[in-house]
């Protein structure tokens, strides 16, 4: 009998490794909001390893709450992580995936990129995606991890904050808006540069985001939490000490 994964959030990405996780013979035990993580890990002390899938605005208090038993064995999955997010923390060296499908309620995934996978439980994450045809590949260092990481954010944050401007879809954006499209990639991986403590490469990580705007061309720019990314990316920057005028020029306006 092979031990159980803990599944701690099962909203619509959370419900998707599952899904994977069970069609691999793993036992899931689910974690909802309504339900006690430390009474479930007296229960279940050694699970074979803990998806942390809530939403963006929890993850990093579910982080500071994963209880001890579990810490070594955690795989994250959400937008806008960086590694200074987790090492703020007590999880050892979790597996983290950077997620480019979509799951909405009452549609298929869609694939914009293959998604990579990094850390000790990448193969589980890789083999569970592979079992629903979504496909993702092992990255093998912190370097890889970081880059893809950025490429993220980069793509999730100037989508949407560039979209509370234009509206439309990646490639309207690309092609109608590029002026737009490079001031808030500027501000974006300003932002990012300050949060990972040292220069990036931006020409790699333009190019890698709109290897993704080709991935799925008809994209909506502006999702529902367009303007909390903004605001939370404003008030980073404001806690760093960075300007970010375009960012806040956008804001100045909505």
């Amino acid at each position: 009998m092979k031990k159980p994964i803990i599944v701690v959030g099962m909203g619509e990405l959370g419900s998707v490794l599952a899904r994977g996780f069970l069609k691999l013979g793993y036992p899931v035990q689910a974690v909802t909001r309504e339900m006690n993580m430390v009474q479930i890990a007296e229960n279940y002390p050694d699970p074979h390893a803990v998806l942390i899938a809530v939403g963006e605005g929890d993850i990093h208090q579910v982080m500071q709450d994963i209880p001890h038993p579990w810490q070594k064995d955690s795989i994250l999955l959400q937008n806008e992580l960086l590694p200074r997010d987790w090492k703020e923390t007590d999880l050892l060296e979790p597996t983290v995936i950077s997620v480019w499908f979509e799951k909405k309620k009452g549609m298929d995934s869609k694939v914009v990129l293959p998604s990579p996978v990094y850390g000790k439980h990448a193969r589980l994450v890789f083999d569970a995606l592979a079992k629903l045809d979504l496909p993702s590949y092992i990255v093998d260092t912190q370097e890889e991890l970081e880059y893809e990481l950025v490429r993220k954010n980069l793509y999730i944050l100037t989508t949407n904050i560039a979209g509370l401007e234009c509206g439309g879809n990646v490639m309207h954006l690309k092609e109608n808006h590029p002026e737009l499209l490079q001031d808030v990639v500027k501000d974006v991986l300003t932002l990012q540069s300050s949060l990972v403590g040292h220069e990036l490469d931006s020409d790699k990580l333009m190019e890698g985001m709109l290897e993704a705007f080709s991935g799925d061309p008809e994209h909506g720019c502006m999702g529902r939490s367009a303007p909390i990314r903004l605001a939370r990316a404003l008030n980073i920057a404001h806690d760093l000490g960075i300007e970010l005028p375009t960012l806040q020029k956008i804001q100045n306006k909505h």
